[in-house]
């Protein structure tokens, strides 16, 4: 039999370990022997958690987890790069759903545990309640199962008021309820699971990064509250460094889209806009209409030249490339230039895509350098002085029109400044505006070359051109 002090010293070791991990995660370089830890350190604290309560005798636990590792491996194997934020999220709301089981389960025997563990179990209900169905919403719009764009229903910010309030007195009265919690407990993951979807439905595609954030932070939180209505050192500890590290996050995303996290969670954000910028920025769209409509030799000659001229070249990726699964044919068209003597680097939004490291893990996949990759504030002095911009399937973040376009969804957000460099070709799918629903300026430019159509077969046309050069 394990005591307690052994117990509460290998718990602190293990979070030491998973610390650890978050360091090892915070650079590409290490990420994957931190993921490594990670992993290992989680699965020692199953296995001695199972030790300490003295449940190793029970087979279902143990057949749970071969099942649970089999199936986790299968998608880690399977599940492509870019169905990843899809399924981050999938995994926050089973985290919140694993919490919810071992709230009820502490609840339901009321009779025999303090006030204490009841409220914090009441409030690892309603949070777990609202990880999972928040979470669910999240996946079903990033898989494209529901759509993308925000809902926002008759009354929206005041019913999630409400529901708020309903959630708070709800905690707070299981504090004083005696007997049996059975209509306590039903009535909080109700309204909990209804909370979760009301709140994630009506925030868009946009948003999605700073939403995925908040949900891992919310998976923590009710780790750790579960592990508090249990007593639980090791699950109080991992919970809250999920939590913290998950709210540190959401903190860089909304940093780096310039807005709060109140702004993105009562739907302020996704205000509905038809052309968005055209009030403050007026301009046609004759330019990149005529390099649609201008023929094949025509463009492969601007292309040329453009190529050919550039000594500096940065790209920029977006979940354009993602859809079109076209890093492969960036990283060639890289290496091309780089043997002629030109300097290639890439710049790297901090909400580009659909999570946060999208664009990161994406590159990485195809073994793109990490010292080439640069953070917005690290690149954009860099782009006046740019030959040749190259964006990849990215609207949003490169929009000039959040400098200007007041009243909508990315005005005030930090964008890459591709528009100050000397030339730029875009190789996005069509004209249509991003996410946002805000038009782009950058199409109207001079100096822009657009190559429209799947972001495989136009930089696939770029990288022919290159190795003719």
């Amino acid at each position: 039999m394990m005591s307690m002090t052994a117990y509460y010293l290998i718990s602190t070791v293990l979070a030491l370990f998973i610390l650890f991990d978050l360091f090892l995660m915070s650079s590409p370089k290490t990420a994957v022997r931190g993921n490594y830890v990670g992993a290992t350190a989680i699965l020692a604290a199953i296995i001695v958690t199972l030790f300490y309560y003295q449940i190793v005798t029970v087979k279902v636990i143990w057949i749970c987890i071969v099942i649970g590792i089999l199936i986790g491996s299968y998608l880690g194997s399977k599940v492509k790069m870019i169905q990843m934020p899809e399924m981050v999220a999938f995994l926050h709301g089973l985290g919140g759903a694993a919490a919810v089981f071992l709230s009820i389960t502490v609840l339901l025997n009321s009779t025999s545990i303090t006030t204490f563990s009841i409220v914090t179990g009441t409030l690892a209900l309603a949070v777990g309640g609202l990880t999972f169905s928040g979470s669910m919403i999240a996946a079903s719009k990033l898989h494209q199962i529901i759509s993308s764009k925000p809902v926002v229903f008759p009354g929206h910010s005041m019913i999630s008021t409400i529901t708020v309030v309903v959630l708070v007195v709800l905690v707070g009265l299981s504090g004083f309820v005696s007997g049996n919690l059975f209509w306590l407990v039903a009535i909080c993951l109700a309204v909990s699971v209804f909370f979760g979807y009301w709140f994630t439905i009506r925030v868009g595609g946009a948003d999605m990064p700073i939403t995925i954030s908040l949900l891992n932070s919310c998976s923590g939180v009710t780790g750790a509250m579960v592990g508090l209505a249990t007593y639980d050192p090791m699950l109080v500890a991992v919970g809250g460094i999920v939590a913290s590290a998950g709210l540190l996050l959401t903190q860089i995303m909304c940093k780096g889209m310039n807005r709060s996290l109140l702004q993105v969670l009562s739907g302020k954000t996704m205000v509905t806009c038809n052309g968005g910028g055209k009030k403050d920025l007026p301009y046609k769209i004759a330019q990149a209409v005529s390099a649609k409509a201008a023929t094949a030799e025509q463009v492969k000659k601007t292309a040329k030249e453009m190529l050919a001229d550039a000594k500096t070249v940065i790209i920029i990726p977006g979940y354009g490339m993602a859809l079109a699964q076209a890093q492969a044919e960036i990283k060639q068209l890289a290496d091309i230039l780089e043997k002629m003597n030109k300097k290639v680097n890439f710049a790297i939004h901090p909400v580009a895509g659909r999570m946060p490291g999208h664009m990161n893990v994406l590159l990485a996949e195809v073994d793109v350098d990490y010292d080439k990759l640069y953070e917005m504030e690290q690149i954009n002095p860099l782009l006046p002085e740019a030959d040749l911009v190259l964006i990849v399937g990215a609207n949003d973040v490169v929009n000039p029109a959040a400098n200007t376009a007041e009243g909508t969804p990315i005005y005030g957000m930090p964008i890459l400044n591709a528009y100050q460099a000397k030339n730029i070709i875009i190789c996005n799918f069509d004209l249509k505006p991003g996410y946002a629903g805000v038009d782009n300026p950058l199409y109207s430019l001079k100096n822009v070359l657009m190559l429209l159509g799947d972001a495989k077969s136009t930089v696939a046309d770029l990288l022919r051109i290159a190795r003719n050069l």
